[in-house]
């Protein structure tokens, strides 16, 4: 198989490079993909970068990255219902803990982490849903149905909280976005019934005003250490933080008291580590969206396997209307 692999941490263009691999024959409850194509996320760039506090080199001698991807199944080991050869299939967790990802013509991982993609649906959605689409699933949905709740999403213009929002109003939250300006206009698209500039000196009262003066029932939070106190203003009694990054500020201080007499949950999302029936109820949803049409996962540029690199680059740098993908094929 031809991938793109590293063996030690740097810039991407240092270490990134194109190689040849023995494609893995399936073993009993596994299957092979030949990739259509490999999404590239964020947590791909701190990995091959080493970024990762304490992690001084690379996990295995070779590493081929990216844990998102979509394709078709070509092989099955022992225990696998052959019926599923040829089936189009996204793949979720693909790296994670292990050497070969998806940034390859293939990938042999177990069956289950090979999802069947939905008739109609397309196999570059397939290569978003992994860490974006679970996430965000995970986001809307881990604390139950939100019907008639108000959510906050921060940071609507991502790609994990433009689907987000997408998903909140698909089913039935009232739904408040913050976003750059620049963003503004396709997040309401997407479903928000107000949308507000994070830049605003006065967010937190913004938001409460955008609820009619109430406090917010969930809040989906991308920059949870930069974000805090103004979460904690306008979180609801019993309420919940759900977040799932904090680049900007990794060692928050918390203001306990005011969380504690809201009586707040914080929600820590890392969806690598996702129980596998809680998984699959995300999934099961993920899915049902998608086929309703209330759900579009949009590409912002697709990168030929030898690019790879770039494809990185283009994650780093940001400010982008979509994900990120790279051809395997």
């Amino acid at each position: 198989m031809k991938s793109i692999s590293y063996d030690r941490f740097g810039a991407a263009a240092d270490v990134l490079t194109l190689s040849s691999f023995d494609t893995p024959e399936p073993a009993a409850g596994e299957v092979t993909v030949r990739m259509a194509f490999s999404g590239v996320n964020p947590s791909d760039i701190k990995a091959r970068a080493g970024s990762r506090p304490g992690v001084l080199k690379p996990p295995f001698p070779q590493v081929i990255p990216h844990s998102d991807g979509s394709g078709t199944i070509e092989a099955v080991g022992a225990g696998v219902d052959r019926d599923r050869i040829g089936t189009r299939v996204w793949i979720w967790n693909g790296q994670w803990q292990r050497a070969y990802g998806t940034a390859s013509t293939h990938i042999t991982l177990p069956a289950d982490q090979a999802v069947a993609l939905p008739d109609g649906i397309s196999l570059e959605t397939g290569a978003i849903l992994g860490i974006p689409g679970l996430t965000a699933a995970e986001a809307v949905f881990g604390g139950g149905d939100v019907a008639g709740q108000t959510l906050l999403v921060s940071g609507g213009g991502g790609t994990v909280g433009y689907l987000a929002v997408q998903l909140a109003a698909w089913a039935g939250a009232k739904v408040i976005a913050t976003c750059s300006a620049r963003d503004m206009d396709r997040v309401k698209a997407a479903g928000a019934d107000s949308v507000l500039d994070y830049r605003s000196d006065t967010l937190a009262a913004d938001i409460l005003a955008a609820n009619g003066g109430a406090p917010v029932a969930r809040i989906l939070e991308v920059e949870f250490g930069a974000n805090v106190a103004m979460n904690t203003e306008v979180i609801a009694p019993n309420g919940t933080i759900a977040a799932y990054g904090s680049q900007i500020e990794m060692a928050p201080t918390l203001p306990f008291g005011p969380l504690l007499f809201k009586a707040a949950t914080l929600d820590i999302i890392l969806i690598y580590l996702l129980p596998l029936a809680e998984r699959q109820t995300r999934i099961t949803q993920l899915h049902s969206a998608l086929t309703e049409g209330a759900l579009k996962c949009p590409v912002a540029q697709v990168y030929p396997l030898e690019k790879c690199a770039a494809a990185h680059d283009a994650v780093l740098a940001g400010g982008r209307a979509g994900a990120i993908l790279v051809d395997c094929t």
